[in-house]
């Protein structure tokens, strides 16, 4: 699958909010987009080699999308927080080519990432935190990450086979973990719904 086209290389100088980074691109400093309203911290350091697609339409206030960062260890992770989901939106037909996969799928008051078939609700965290080959999700806090993952448990109560997909953005790691200290409401959350019959995955990639 092809996510991007027209890459080109960047040095990353600052995060002015959430939405907005300057970048160095070819000697000149522009402001780009952040496509994830994580803090990625530990991601986005001053000098840090980027990668950043150009994109540039009239409606748009910049020119560039910021969807990866080099760390100091070499480790290539994309920041792109709609690459999870466009990446499985791919793979599910594959996986079950007899069933009909619904992206963005209402059910009652809620609103999961995936249904497949008739009784497959998914639901998908894209993880960039990782240290030791550890990743941790979520890097701030998440009240709607609760909600979903309690959503999954009252689904599962009613017949449907529900489950949390962790995609990790980067390869190779060992396992991922709630992040106990930034959000432990997540973390609590998570690990009723385990306890509850909700299947708990994860890939790298």
């Amino acid at each position: 699958m092809k996510l991007y086209s027209s890459i080109v290389p960047g040095v990353f100088r600052e995060r002015l909010n959430r939405f907005t980074a300057r970048v160095e691109i070819q000697g000149q400093t522009e402001s780009v987009h952040v496509k994830n309203t994580g803090r990625l911290r530990e991601l986005l350091l001053p000098g840090a080699p980027v990668f950043l697609q150009h994109c540039e339409a009239p409606q748009r206030k910049t020119a560039y999308d910021l969807i990866y960062v080099r760390r100091q260890d070499g480790a290539l992770v994309n920041i792109d927080s709609q690459s999870p989901n466009k990446v499985l939106g791919e793979y599910l037909p594959r996986l079950f080519p007899d069933q009909i996969v619904r992206p963005e799928y209402t059910w009652e008051d809620s609103r999961f990432d995936f249904k497949v078939g008739d009784h497959v609700l998914i639901e998908v965290k894209g993880v960039t935190l990782e240290e030791d080959g550890v990743c941790r999700f979520p890097d701030a806090p998440t009240q709607r990450g609760a909600r979903h993952l309690r959503e999954l448990i009252l689904a599962k109560q009613q017949g449907y086979d529900a489950a949390v997909l962790f995609v990790i953005q980067m390869a190779p790691v060992r396992y991922v973990t709630p992040n106990d200290a930034t959000d432990p409401e997540f973390g609590k959350a998570l690990r009723e719904a385990a306890a509850n019959g909700v299947s708990v995955l994860a890939v790298d990639c």
